[in-house]
């Protein structure tokens, strides 16, 4: 049998670390049996689409296609895909494969799997006209999320929902450092959910922005008195900023038992005196996106209740203008592509 013809697929690419992204094109693989093909509509721009461009992590090759908040419509399915048909819109995320046979995957963590497959790293990703990857890991997009402020929430929405999940509960008191592309969504998810949500960020002019994405109270991270009256008030407190903070002052701000989750990659190490954890039982964690079932959910959710990033839409020929806007901290609060 003669194997099919590989398709060519228009994408930018960055040929170097740290260059612009330029039209490019790739040979996409022949489709596999479980995978499908998406003909890309929107794809969102995240911080580590820069650190990739960049080798912040010593994993990317060059040339390097980035874009893993990913949305489109199936354009092909391989022949073992049952539960997804041709013209379905979906979503993809950072991850698009795992093992699915390890103690992770098995109980529905497949973002821990040793194996997984980021959708972007090794492999073309969506800044693309198409991008083709394991059909598990595609997910419908509800009707009520229109495609510009459900790609984000593919990554950064998943980020901040899985502790939210995990952690709080409705009427948890919950705090979010920092009102960026993760914060606000944090504080919105977490008001959908009944917490009662304290927003701490560094710039006092936030506060009307806080409010507007959902925040019952706002601190000023300079505020010394401020911070001290929410000393043992917080369930959990989730750190969405890459630099770092007097951390202790946020330990202090939790109640027995409460727990502090990083989800921004901070540039530097946490020094946290472990007296302050030991002597209320509190915990510090992390939260890396989140499994198939956690994606679902959480589309599911933000569907119903209506939470979806606040963006600015570009068109995918404007992506260096995009990404270099990103570089500044100059967009509220998410850039997302969509296809010219």
């Amino acid at each position: 049998m003669t194997p099919p013809a590989l398709r060519s697929v228009a994408a930018y690419a960055a040929d170097e670390t740290g260059g612009p992204l330029l039209p490019h094109r790739y040979q996409a693989q022949a489709l596999g049996p479980l995978d499908i093909d998406i003909e890309v509509t929107h794809c969102g721009i995240c911080h580590s689409d820069l650190h990739l461009i960049d080798n912040d992590w010593q994993t990317s090759a060059y040339p390097l296609v980035p874009g893993h908040e990913v949305i489109g419509k199936v354009a092909d399915v391989g022949d073992l895909v049952t539960h997804l048909r041709v013209g379905d819109r979906v979503g993809v995320g950072w991850q698009c494969g795992s093992c699915h046979q390890c103690e992770w995957c098995e109980r529905g963590d497949e973002n821990l799997c040793a194996e997984m497959t980021e959708t972007c790293v090794g492999r073309p990703g969506g800044f693309a006209e198409r991008v083709q990857v394991d059909g598990r890991f595609a997910f419908p997009i509800p009707d009520g999320l229109a495609s510009e402020v459900a790609a984000p929430l593919l990554c950064g929405g998943i980020t901040v929902y899985s502790p939210l999940r995990r952690h709080a509960r409705s009427q948890s008191r919950v705090g979010v450092i920092g009102i960026g592309g993760l914060g606000h969504l944090a504080i919105r998810f977490a008001h959908a959910l009944g917490c009662e949500v304290t927003a701490f960020s560094s710039t006092p002019d936030n506060q009307t922005e806080a409010r507007s994405h959902g925040s019952d109270l706002f601190v000023s991270s300079t505020d010394e008195a401020a911070l001290k009256a929410q000393r043992e008030s917080l369930y959990l407190i989730i750190a969405t900023v890459n630099h770092s903070l007097d951390w202790k002052r946020y330990i202090q701000a939790l109640r027995p038992e409460g727990v502090l989750s990083f989800v921004g990659a901070l540039d530097e190490p946490v020094s946290i005196p472990t007296g302050l954890l030991m002597v209320k039982r509190r915990a510090i964690t992390s939260s890396p996106i989140g499994g198939r079932a956690a994606m679902r959910e959480m589309l599911q959710f933000a569907a119903r209740h209506r939470v979806g990033a606040q963006v600015e839409v570009l068109p995918m020929s404007r992506v260096n203008s995009a990404l270099d806007r990103l570089r500044k901290n100059d967009v509220r609060y998410r850039f997302v592509l969509a296809r010219d």
